[in-house]
């Protein structure tokens, strides 16, 4: 293949933000693609928590979709507590009313839901589980397959596509957090919905921290860090994650000498609990052009959860659609493009939030995330 005309085959796997916002631009832009998602459909699973859209606006507006996107976001999203583990409030930055929106909140849900409905029907094909890809042609867990032209990795940190591209794998970067969550919290335990707020609330103590989040259906999300270098330390914490009251009473205890109100939010919790040990790839990944296989966001540089990921994805995804526009008869000119843009934009990003996450795992981290947000 070298262009993209009308019936080249592109195709994408992985129905995140990425790969939807893709199928999107391309669309915009009278090119057809094909995602395949290994979820048997679009609500088989959670779909996180709330994000910070800054830099990825502008992807939306290529999409078309930044107006739509405004109408779901959450400026007061943006307001921010941050606090000591014995109680003292360090930082509060509260959004006025009508304030610009430009780092507002999302929930992921809602910004998936949005690129999904803007695509053509038939465009994400539900239950396709990527195995392999070899001589042009794309073939699926339990069976089927399908030729390509062009194929698109945006299947997250696990990727399986990645290999096909580059030996590197993600990395354990220290840190596990633990999920928790309270539902229709402004019902539920008004008190707690008051002291959170309407964004994010910090607490950061030495190698461990509690953060906690409003979300635009009333859950207040609620994320305990534990910063250590090992690696299986979920497995011998203690924490009996298969029962989730014993779990709750478990990480209460780890947070023994904090303010009873922060451990009032774990027990607050439902009995949803997920663990995750965070993983990144190196910053500065790169890999040398091919001309029918590409990766964009956590795919090709998984980073800290620091506020950079989903922004990535999306400016991954449009800054790929249109260079695959420009160059219709030249794919792999506009992957080199694309990648080029794409590995120097990114590996600043991704040293940013190594920055940021090696900040966060300090053991002063709440004085250094003062001076961050009030520099002298």
């Amino acid at each position: 293949m070298t262009g993209t005309t009308p019936t080249t085959r592109i195709a994408i796997v992985g129905a995140g933000l990425g790969g939807l916002a893709l199928a999107r631009v391309l669309h915009v832009n009278g090119i057809g693609s094909v995602v395949y998602e290994r979820e048997r459909s679009r609500g088989a699973r959670g779909q996180g928590g709330m994000l910070d859209i800054h830099s990825g606006q502008r992807a939306l507006r290529d999409a078309g979709l930044i107006e739509r996107f405004h109408a779901i976001a959450r400026p007061e999203g943006q307001d921010m507590r941050l606090l000591e583990p014995d109680g003292t409030l360090l930082h509060q930055e509260d959004t006025p009313d009508g304030a610009p929106s430009a780092r507002p909140e999302v929930d992921r849900a809602d910004l998936r839901a949005l690129l999904l409905d803007s695509l053509p029907e038939g465009t994400v094909r539900w239950g396709h589980a990527f195995e392999r890809a070899e001589g042009g042609r794309l073939y699926f867990t339990g069976g089927g397959s399908t030729p390509y032209d062009l194929l698109v990795g945006a299947d997250g940190a696990e990727s399986r596509v990645r290999a096909l591209l580059t030996d590197a794998r993600p990395a354990f970067i220290g840190q596990h957090v633990i999920e928790l969550g309270i539902p229709d919290a402004d019902r539920t335990r008004p008190d707690l919905a008051a002291m959170v707020g309407r964004g994010n609330y910090w607490v950061l103590g030495n190698r461990q921290a509690l953060s906690a989040q409003r979300n635009g259906d009333g859950r207040v999300r609620v994320y305990l860090s534990f910063h250590t270098a090992d690696e299986d330390w979920l497995a011998t914490s203690g924490i009996p994650f298969d029962d989730p009251a014993a779990a709750r009473l478990r990480l209460i205890d780890l947070f023994a000498g904090w303010h009873p109100r922060f451990t009032a939010l774990i027990a607050a919790c439902d009995d949803t609990i997920v663990p995750r040990s965070l993983t990144t790839l190196p910053p500065g990944l790169t890999w040398p052009s091919t001309p029918d296989v590409t990766l964009l966001g956590d795919a090709a540089h998984l980073m800290p959860p620091v506020g950079q990921g989903a922004n990535m994805a999306l400016l991954d995804a449009a800054h790929l659609a249109l260079s695959l526009a420009a160059h219709p008869d030249a794919v792999p000119t506009a992957l080199k493009t694309y990648e080029r843009e794409m590995f120097d934009r990114t590996s600043t990003a991704a040293r940013m939030s190594a920055d940021m996450q090696s900040l966060l795992s300090s053991p002063d981290a709440a004085q250094k995330m003062l001076a961050f947000f009030q520099p002298t």
